[in-house]
């Protein structure tokens, strides 16, 4: 039974009993050294911690220089910035049960951010960027790993780990290494927060991140107005349209988050750039939603001497809760009674790197990480006895996929069954 203790099960929690206050600690140094997803230098500086962290496992590490990332200036031209690596740590690759353990060492804060410490907050909490998002999240796989090589059937199972520097913002850099890694794995474990209840992400939305550039015809606002043709103008109109396609269909929402462009205000502008955001909560929905954008990019294809080209697209597809996840969180829910935990799960808007990992054909809980809340603020905290508890909860699937009362082969079958 899942929800039983094995000899084996006690061993394990007995190595992880009394981890907490060092796993705790160690989390606090690691959010100390700031990893927005723009400060390539403190992303490149934080690999040698990663590092460190996976030489106390077997296996073989990878240090992936995956390029730059493209983005769109202001000005509608196309920029690289620099970022850190993408780490990949495999175990087993040959093992009869696969696991892709998925994670991040961005942060949402910038350098310049003043947000940089961490802080005591009482009640058993502690305030700081990237505890809990998801520095504490790293933490926990690793000390769950740890603990579990000493299993008598560790040899039966496998993992494959790759931490990506650009989660944060999207993964545009590390999302083909993501799909490449989950190639050949049954189910997938990543480390996001859990809620501060304990309870999991279940069904969440695809997101989309989009740039449209509009090209116009700079002229003199005064002496030669009705000769210029305004891209903001042009940017005003298609914003208005993306905006009123909100509630045209359940699930579905468009969110422009900036118009960048223009000049001096003496001047008909002839750049502009819309920065918007989709979410979908299925296939259909994607589709109807990209079917609405082409619809008003052509619109604005047709307006007198602008221009327009879109930049980005659909890069999180949804990740529904369909048979094979549903056998997977019963199984994670089954063996958390082991730990006395009352575990649920709800749908949510938000995305992670777990939709990159279903959409490569592998079930998985996302939400493995510790518990904590306010994440992406300057009030994010990390619950402090979450650590051992969730290390334990972790360390008790991989006992579960390993000895096979967590059948990860009949999981993954069920992926081909629909929601």
């Amino acid at each position: 039974m899942l929800s039983e203790l094995t000899t084996a099960d006690r061993l394990l929690l007995d190595r992880i009993s009394g981890t907490g206050e060092a796993m705790c600690a160690m989390t606090c140094d690691w959010s100390r050294v700031n990893t927005g997803s723009w400060n390539a230098k403190g992303l490149q500086d934080f690999v040698r911690h990663l590092e460190k962290r996976f030489s106390e496992l077997p296996g073989s590490t990878e240090i992936i220089d995956a390029g730059g990332i493209e983005l769109v200036s202001s000005q509608g031209q196309p920029v690289t910035h620099e970022t850190g690596p993408v780490i990949r740590h495999t175990v087993r690759p040959d093992a009869p049960v696969q696991v892709v353990m998925t994670g991040h060492y961005d942060t949402v804060f910038p350098a310049e951010s003043g947000f940089l410490d961490v802080t005591d907050i009482g009640d058993g909490k502690l305030n700081g960027p990237g505890l809990a998002d998801m520095k504490g999240g790293l933490i926990v796989m690793t000390e769950a790993l740890k603990a579990f090589e000493s299993h008598p059937d560790a040899a039966r199972l496998g993992y494959r780990i790759i931490i990506t520097p650009d989660e944060e913002i999207g993964n545009p850099v590390s999302a083909p290494f993501l799909a490449e890694t989950a190639q050949g794995a049954h189910v997938g474990m990543t480390y996001e927060p859990a809620l501060e209840t304990g309870g999991f992400a279940g069904e969440r939305k695809g997101s989309g991140n989009f740039s449209l550039i509009l090209k116009g015809l700079s002229a003199h606002a005064g002496r030669a107005h009705a000769d210029g043709r305004s891209a903001v103008l042009a940017a005003a109109k298609f914003v208005v349209g993306l905006e009123s396609l909100n509630g045209q269909r359940e699930g579905v929402t468009f969110n422009t988050g900036k118009i960048d462009g223009g000049g001096p205000n003496n001047q008909v502008p002839d750049n502009a750039v819309v920065r918007f955001n989709v979410r979908v909560p299925d296939a259909d929905a994607t589709d109807w939603a990209q079917s609405q954008i082409d619809r008003l990019v052509n619109e604005m294809n047709q307006l007198d001497g602008i221009t327009s080209h879109m930049h980005g697209g659909f890069y999180r597809p949804p990740k529904p809760f369909n048979a094979a996840q549903k056998r997977l969180f019963e199984n994670v829910r089954d063996t958390g009674k082991a730990l006395d935990l009352d575990l649920d799960w709800v749908s949510t808007g938000g995305v992670c790197e777990g939709n990159n990992i279903f959409a490569a054909g592998v079930p998985n809980i996302d939400t493995l990480g510790v518990r904590g809340g306010r994440i992406h603020s300057a009030e994010e905290f990390v619950v402090v006895d979450s650590f051992e508890e969730r290390a334990a909860l972790s360390a008790l699937i991989l006992s579960r996929l390993a000895d096979g009362r967590m059948d990860a082969h009949q999981i993954h079958a069920l992926m081909k069954e629909t929601s």
